[in-house]
């Protein structure tokens, strides 16, 4: 089996110099290698395309066979690398908590400790009968999140 490690250095020596960085890279019992990317702005065909050659270059393909694909980590995928994160501060975030509570919410900060969202919640108002639509700041530990994924909505 292929290690991924050096697929991931390599495929990190082509990007140096781009907005672009490694998310994954996983490798199957039969040699198929998946290498996910992202950017900071947005990743085209010809990119992944680019990189996928100049990988694949860099490897005897007569001393270990294996079949690469290049792709960008598509939207609605789980996040996985810290810049991920940051490039989507300020817009509405999936988080399924370990708990199992999903939250749908703005990403105000992301840093090393956790993530601080921000969304309505109906609480109890101190003189109101009823419950009322109140904005909650909290921050989540990542050893409480299961998964973050950018959240679209589509009305």
């Amino acid at each position: 089996m292929i290690d991924t490690k050096k697929i991931i250095a390599a495929a990190e020596r082509h990007l140096r110099d781009t907005d672009m960085f490694v998310v994954d890279c996983t490798c199957t019992a039969g040699n198929e290698v998946e290498l996910l990317i992202d950017s900071d702005t947005s990743v085209s065909i010809d990119a992944c395309a680019a990189l996928s050659r100049a990988v694949e270059a860099e490897f005897d393909r007569d001393a270990e066979d294996f079949s690469l694909t290049v792709a960008s980590a598509g939207i609605g995928s789980e996040l996985r690398h810290p810049r991920q994160y940051a490039k989507l501060v300020g817009s509405s975030v999936e988080v399924l908590l370990l708990g199992g509570i999903k939250i749908l919410a703005r990403l105000d900060v992301a840093d090393d400790e956790g993530l601080t969202l921000s969304y309505e919640e109906k609480q109890a108002v101190e003189g109101q009968k009823r419950k009322r639509l109140v904005t909650v700041t909290r921050t989540y530990p990542f050893a409480e999140i299961k998964y973050t994924k950018e959240y679209l909505d589509f009305k």
